[in-house]
This record gives C-alpha cells, structure tokens and sequence, in this order.
C-alpha cells in the first residue's frame, strides 16, 4: 500500500507544481502586459510609415502613370533598372555617394577620438564643461539653418572665411560653386556639425578605464603619451571597433539634409548623391519607376552592409542586437 500512496503524493505533487508554474507564467504577462501595451503605439507607428510604403516598391518594376495607380500602370520588369545603368552619371552619382559618405565616416571617428584624447587632458573642470557644450551644440541646428550660415560665411564675395583669406593675398574661393572644393566642404561641415556630439560616447569610454593602471604606469615612469598609447586606447578599442563596425551601414547615405541646402547645378558633378539624384527624378522630372528603382537599389545594398556591420561588431566587439 505505501507505494501506491507514494504514487498518488507525486502525482498530487506534480499537479501542484505545474498549477503553480502556471500561476507563475501568468502573473509574469500579467506583469509584462503595461509595457506591451506601450510599445504598442510605436509598432502600429512603424508598420503604418516603414513597412506599409515598402508596397510601393513595386513602382521600380512599372511604367508608372498616377492617374493609372499601381494596379493599372504598365508592367516592364527590370526595365527602369536597365534605364538606369545606361544613364552615364549613375556612375559617378554611385562614386560621389560612398566618397562622401565614407570621408565622413573616417573624419567622424578620428576627429571625435582625438577630442576626447585632449578633454580628457584638461583638469579644471569648469573649462572642460564649457568647451564640450560649445562643440556639441552645432549638432542641435537643423542643416536649414546652419545651411544659411555656411552659405554666408563661405560666399565669395561677402563670406568672412575669404575676407580672411584676402588678408594674406589669397583670391576669394567659391567653396560652395567650385567642384574641386565641394566635397571637402561636405565633410568637413558635416564633421564640424557632428564631432562634439560623438565625443561624448568616447568620453564615457573613458571613464570606464580601471585608474589603477594610470598609477601603475607612473610609477613605472610613463609619461602621458606612452599611457595615452598604452591604456587609453586599448581602453577605448572596444568601443571604436564597435562605432566603426556600425558605421558601415551609412556608406550609402552622405547626407541628403546636408547636400540639398548646399549644392547647385553647377557642382552635380561631384556634389550629386543617391537621394538628391532620387528627389529631382522623381518629384521634379516625374520620373517615379527611375527613382523607386534607384531607392530600391540603395535600400538592398544598405542592407547587406547593415546586416554585415552587425556581423563584424558582433565578431570583433561582441555587440549583438538580441
């Protein structure tokens, strides 16, 4: 009989446990229940204005007419992208996008890092408070408004830079007309606009090196630059691979804030991005399947490098998403 009553225990016991497991599970969604309901807001926000405009991609595969709409518009397959190969500035408009973009990219990571290097360098703190509010601060003007300054301090006739450059003899330059100069102006505008906020990342990067190596490496009589060389920036690698890795998803992407307030026809030629390409062929040509062609293909290969970039900072920075 004592088996048999010990049987019947366990299997009363297991019962309870699984009631109880399943009050647990249940009290854990009742719990987690506030905060899906809050970033319910946010995906209804996505699917509407991400991924419900993905279905007009399939304009890249039309001869696409708005009085006709999609469903009645002419299907030509890969025609548009055939048209655009042929273009002879698809080239160079390609050329122009991943130049800008990746002088932007090495100019956003050294500038930053060297920032911070020196910040990390000032004692009074007052100062260096006040020197990182003023480099951060450009990062919160929109390009519409440091768009106008640039084109004031950079004019040719009345800009204070040439007056500047007057001074010592030096002819005025038409930085933003002359296509020798336009894509430095790009990068070195973007950088300026965006260095100090990126400094802050490397600073907090700082903070988190153990201060006991500093002592150790003065008492064995290192002086600031063997400890920047030494602990500095190893101690910051980790987070310089990962911000390096991560920036390769904006290969394709140079700025169309940026170009759009600053170009002109006449520096297209080196100065024409993908996405300023895509709005004069689509919203003023009229050219709708070229320029959901075109958009097509920049979202496919930002892909492929985004989905690569995650790889690498995963391998190399053992940063993952989930």
């Amino acid at each position: 009989m004592f088996p048999c009553f010990k049987s019947v225990s366990n299997r009363h016991n297991g019962l309870d446990g699984e009631g109880e497991g399943g009050s647990m599970e249940l009290k854990r969604r009742n719990h987690n229940a506030p905060l899906h309901l809050m970033i319910l807001p946010g995906l209804i926000l996505i699917i509407v204005y991400c991924y419900g405009p993905m279905l007009g991609f399939v304009i890249a595969f039309q001869k696409f007419v708005p009085a006709k709409g999609i469903f009645d518009s002419a299907w030509i397959g890969l025609g548009n992208f055939r048209y655009l190969l042929d273009m002879p500035e698809t080239r160079q408009i390609l050329f122009n996008t991943v130049f800008i973009a990746f002088m932007k990219i090495v100019a956003g990571l050294i500038v930053p890092i060297t920032t911070a290097l020196l910040l990390n360098e000032v004692r009074k703190e007052f100062i260096k408070r006040g020197i990182q509010t003023l480099i951060y601060l450009p990062h919160f003007l929109s390009w519409i408004i440091l768009g106008g300054i640039l084109i004031d301090i950079l004019s040719p006739t009345s800009g204070i830079l040439n007056q500047f450059l007057g001074l010592f003899g030096i002819e005025a330059i038409y930085f933003l007309g002359d296509n020798s100069w336009f894509r430095y102006v790009l990068v070195g505008t973007d950088t300026w606009k965006e260095f100090g906020f990126n400094t802050i990342v490397y600073l907090a990067a700082l903070t988190s090196i153990n201060p006991a190596l500093y002592e150790a490496a003065i008492v064995d009589g290192a002086n600031r630059w063997k400890q920047t060389l030494h602990i500095t920036l190893p101690g910051m690698a980790p987070i310089i691979i990962l911000l390096m890795t991560l920036s390769l998803g904006n290969v394709l992407n140079a700025g169309f804030d940026q170009v759009f307030n600053l170009y002109s026809p006449q520096v297209y030629e080196t100065g024409d991005i993908i996405d300023t390409f895509v709005y004069r062929m689509g919203l003023v040509d009229a050219q709708y399947g070229v320029a959901t062609a075109v958009g097509l293909f920049k979202s496919v290969i930002s892909f492929l490098f985004i989905s690569a970039s995650y790889y690498l900072a995963y391998r190399f920075a053992n940063y993952r998403i989930f």
